[in-house]
């Protein structure tokens, strides 16, 4: 089990997945640096976990990826390797779930996308989502970690923690 700042109560059966979880991300990302590998693995990983672990069963995710920053447009979002249907495949800092998260530099939570002013519907099964900024100590954006849920109001606090941890593992496992 790893250590997650910001988990007070580890015996909570979320926090403890996420602990986990966070373990075996940073076993996978080990001796590699490339950032299309290592989130290609973390999102591969994270998707799997999260819909065979039964402290998420409930609120079954449906997508989990990342969007890069656009070299060719510093200002948006490319699509990155993810798990689940098709998506966009490029967003402006100032559209969606995901422009608001890195254009803001914080994690947002939504738990019904449908009362998320401009959300962008990639996949209408999608009803609550989760964006966490990919932030490198220097304060610089290298793009977002995008989790959807099939339910609204999938996420919380423990997921909004357990999941910046892994974001920050993927930042300062690769070169971006």
């Amino acid at each position: 089990m790893s250590f997650v700042p910001g988990f007070n109560n580890t015996l909570n059966p979320k926090a403890q997945f996420y602990m986990e979880l966070a373990g075996e991300c940073a076993t996978l990302l080990q001796g590699q640096r490339n950032a299309i590998t290592n989130t290609a693995n973390v999102s591969s990983l994270v998707y799997h976990r999260m819909l065979e672990t039964p402290v998420c069963k409930e609120k079954p995710v449906n997508w989990v990826g990342f969007y890069l920053v656009n070299a060719q447009k510093p200002n948006s979002l490319i699509l990155g390797p993810f798990q689940g249907k098709p998506a966009c495949t490029e967003i402006a800092f100032d559209k969606g779930v995901c422009g608001s998260a890195a254009s803001r530099a914080e994690s947002v939570v939504v738990k019904d996308v449908h009362g998320f002013p401009g959300h962008i519907a990639c996949d209408s099964a999608s009803k609550s989502e989760i964006v966490v900024p990919l932030v490198a100590d220097d304060g610089k954006i290298h793009g977002v970690f995008d989790i959807d849920a099939s339910k609204e109001d999938a996420f919380d606090d423990f997921d909004r923690i357990g999941l910046e941890a892994i974001a920050k593992l993927v930042v300062e496992a690769s070169d971006f």
